[in-house]
């Protein structure tokens, strides 16, 4: 018998060189010049910096600065700083599990020395003198005394000079610099106490002195903003505040995300995920809306050390801090402003008053006297037909964002014109009232199943194979919501009964605008998103429509449901329910203010 003899192979495992180990390090922490410049900023606010400049060339690729009046190093700590492993910032493996500073993983400057030509300048507070360290490489070529205002300043040139392979990979200067200037504004909102000056190729493009607040920072960003929302909430120890994009906001359905646990930037799935439910819970309209949030956690309830650039954190409760935001966000979403019309003057006046005659424009108006008030209870008859959803026993209450209107009348049949004692509003009519009943259908739907309505004749549809299938799949959660949907050979699908409040005339509509949309859904949706894209359809389709003549008494039960909402300045698909024209916009174009 044969026996496979082993061979023993001896001397495959080695100890790297400093500077190829320092390299490596760097790719953990160093990816672009944005990530240099986050980690110095890091460090410039964890030495008590009050100011901090940054200034770039080329998008960082030629040259990145940062200097800081923060406390400064002495010597002896100048030159730890550039060794790997060595910080000021943790000295026990218990910090670890209590991290309240940006930085501490120590290897931040070794690892930027060792890809770049690098120099640090630094003083104390109350030396005399400071300090000046130049590597290239990360070898240190001189430690030298020298001249220096107190705080620090790095200065970090041809980044990844000694790496091409990773120097190829940058993008353009532009795009470099549109990433500097993200991490830039992202540092400023978390500190609002620190002044920040960002400039880019000679060009200024940020110069934010320090402020008492949040308010005052978001201000110097992105100047006046309406379209933002408060957040405020704790629960179990955790806060959070911060603002958030209004639902009706008439800008891009995009924005920046800015999401601070700790102070510290991070991309979390659970908060994005929370953010996300919420705005799905108000309008089906896919979104990436703008935030901008500060969770504040216990120290020894969060894990920031699962990443090398501090980008992640996990949570010891992580059910808790999704339903917190959510119900945050929520909230805020119910108090939303709906968005502002502004006037603008005629610059041609008529020498004299005239009456200009317009085909059409007064037609379908009605024009009753602002003071006359319903007799009774309003006619629910808008809802059609009359066993449509009603208001449960315990409803919600009226959201604040919407005062108690009066209806002056109604425009081509479409738009309800109301006041409130801030100013005018224009209503879409049926956007407002597919609002009232889809809040309806979806309060209704909690507890039990819509009220249906069986059809004399029943309806049967040819429908493409994507979309007849789609139905038949949901057959069960379109039957909770009225609809009795079966197939009936070849291409055809037969209803048999649909929603009570759903208009014998919708129901073919209805029917094909359900199968569209359920064929374009995620199979693996969950059922309670189904339901809702099921309701969304049924309500947008039951609701009364533009062009439909409305009694006064119509118009005031539709804005007395409208306030009763908790979403009320959009539909369920994200379109704007109402528009104001305020009191003082008002007055300014009639130069009373």
């Amino acid at each position: 018998m044969v026996h496979a003899v082993g061979v023993l192979v001896v001397g495959r495992i080695s100890k790297l060189p400093d500077d190829l180990a320092n390299q490596i390090a760097a790719g953990e922490v160093v990816e672009r010049p944005a990530s240099v410049v986050k980690e110095l900023v890091e460090n410039a606010i964890d030495a008590q910096a009050a100011r901090i400049v940054i200034t770039a060339e080329y998008g960082g690729k030629k040259l990145i600065r940062v200097e800081d009046d923060g406390i400064g190093m002495d010597p002896e700590d100048a030159r730890l700083s550039l060794e790997r492993h060595a910080t000021s910032k943790i000295t026990r493996a218990d910090d670890l599990g209590a991290i309240v500073t940006l930085g501490f993983r120590g290897e931040a400057l070794p690892s930027i020395a060792s890809v770049s030509h690098f120099r640090l300048r630094t003083r104390a507070r109350g030396s005399a003198s400071g300090t000046e360290i130049r590597v290239r490489a990360g070898i240190i070529e001189s430690v030298v005394e020298a001249g220096s205002p107190e705080g620090t300043m790095v200065e970090v040139a041809d980044i990844f000079y000694n790496l091409p392979a990773r120097r190829k990979f940058l993008k353009s200067d532009a795009a470099e610099a549109a990433q500097l200037s993200k991490f830039v504004t992202q540092l400023a909102l978390g500190y609002p106490e620190v002044g920040f000056t960002l400039t880019s190729s000679g060009r200024k493009v940020m110069a934010v002195p320090p402020v008492t607040s949040l308010s005052d920072r978001l201000y110097q960003i992105y100047g006046d903003r309406h379209d933002l929302v408060p957040v405020e909430r704790e629960s179990g120890g955790i806060r959070l505040h911060g603002v958030i994009a209004a639902l009706a906001e008439q800008g891009p359905v995009r924005g920046p995300q800015h999401v601070f646990v700790n102070r510290r930037v991070v991309k979390d799935r659970t908060i994005a995920h929370a953010i996300l439910d919420a705005y799905s819970v108000a309008t089906n309209k896919e979104r990436s809306p703008e935030v901008h949030l500060f969770l504040e956690v216990p120290p020894d309830r969060i894990d920031v050390n699962v990443h090398p650039t501090k980008a992640e954190v996990r949570f010891k409760e992580q059910s808790l801090v999704h339903e917190l935001v959510r119900r945050a966000v929520g909230d805020a979403l119910g108090k939303g402003p709906a968005p502002e019309l502004t006037l603008r003057t005629s610059d041609l006046l008529p020498a004299r008053p005239m009456q200009p005659s317009i085909p059409g424009a007064l037609a379908g108006g009605s024009f009753p006297s602002r003071w006359s008030k319903p007799a009774g209870r309003p006619s629910n008859d808008v809802e059609r037909p009359s066993n449509a959803v009603e208001r449960s026993t315990n409803d919600v209450e009226p959201s604040s964002n919407v005062r108690p209107m009066i209806a002056l009348g109604q425009f081509r049949d479409t738009f309800i014109i109301a006041m409130d004692n801030e100013g005018l509003c224009i209503i879409d009519q049926h956007v407002a009232h597919e609002r009232v009943l889809f809040e309806r259908i979806m309060e209704r739907l909690t507890t039990e199943s819509l009220e249906s309505q069986r059809l004399l004749i029943p309806v049967v549809i040819d429908l493409p194979a994507a979309e007849r299938s789609a139905l038949v799949s949901k057959t069960e959660v379109l039957a909770r919501v009225g609809f009795e949907i079966e197939e009936f050979g070849g291409d055809s699908i037969r209803i048999s009964s649909v929603p009570a409040l759903l208009p014998p005339d919708e129901c073919d509509a209805a029917i094909r605008a359900l199968a569209d949309d359920l064929e374009g859904l995620d199979r693996g949706l969950r059922i309670e998103d189904a339901l809702k894209q099921i309701a969304a359809t049924t309500a947008c389709h039951a609701a009364v429509k533009a062009h439909y003549p409305l009694t006064l008494e119509k118009m005031h039960h539709i804005l007395e449901e409208l306030r009763a909402t908790a979403y009320s300045t959009v539909c369920p698909h994200g379109r704007p329910v109402m528009l104001r024209i305020t009191r003082r916009e008002i007055e300014k174009n009639f130069d009373r203010i």
